[in-house]
């Protein structure tokens, strides 16, 4: 899921990070932020599954 990026909101999350950061750093934290909004946005809508239903579809204990 791709939302507009808001510079405000890019550099708050540079100024975050620590001094010696890398650009891997970076990039999970960009991956990070967008799947939480994913699944919130997910959540809000009602695009979820039960967890029960999950567990029997992957043969894991209910």
């Amino acid at each position: 899921m791709s939302t507009v990026l808001e510079k405000e909101v890019a550099h708050k999350l540079i100024d975050r990070m620590p001094p010696n950061a890398t650009w891997d750093d970076l990039m999970r934290e960009i991956y990070v932020r967008e799947a939480i909004e994913g699944g919130l946005s997910d959540s809000k809508t009602g695009r979820t599954k039960d967890v029960k239903e999950v567990r029997v579809k992957y043969g894991l204990p209910e």
